[in-house]
């Protein structure tokens, strides 16, 4: 299984959190290959600069390339919340899973339409780079709950 953590971020700044991306990506190991992608590049920089709506356009154009083989599926705080075990069933026996995590002003509609799946994880907001460890902890916990590993109890 490859899951790919794809998140509107710059690279490389993240000391705080780095230990524990690379922690989730090691312990799930076993289960699933993961993957952590950022991307910002002057296009994303300057879009955020102009207005919410030209981020969004900036960031789906970023995303698109990465929208391909298997299940795409983008977190966005107005969708579907989902519990732990809600989420495990949306790994479960998938070969390639694509998880998009926005810039700051979100996702454009038409990016989520093209997701086979958008969920939340709550009403609270939280850093991209937080949320980031938030989601390869729920990804760990989720193949543990798939594979009735331990940990998710």
């Amino acid at each position: 299984m490859k899951i790919n953590v794809i998140i509107i971020d710059k690279k490389g700044k993240d000391t705080l959190y780095t230990g524990l991306v690379e922690h989730y990506k090691k312990i799930a190991r076993p289960f699933a290959q993961v993957e952590v992608i950022e991307i910002f590049d002057k296009g994303i920089s300057k879009a955020q600069e102009i207005s919410p709506q030209a981020a969004q356009k900036s960031y789906t154009k970023a995303l698109d390339r990465f929208m391909h083989n298997g299940i795409n599926i983008a977190l966005d705080p107005s969708s579907k919340e989902v519990d732990s075990h809600d989420f495990a069933k949306l790994l479960k026996n998938r070969v390639h899973i694509n998880l998009f995590i926005g810039g700051a002003y979100g996702f454009e509609s038409s990016f989520l339409d093209k997701c086979n799946n958008s969920i939340s994880f709550g009403k609270i907001t939280l850093s991209h780079k937080l949320v980031k460890v938030v989601l390869l902890e729920q990804i760990f916990r989720g193949l543990s709950i798939n594979h009735n590993h331990p940990y998710h109890k």
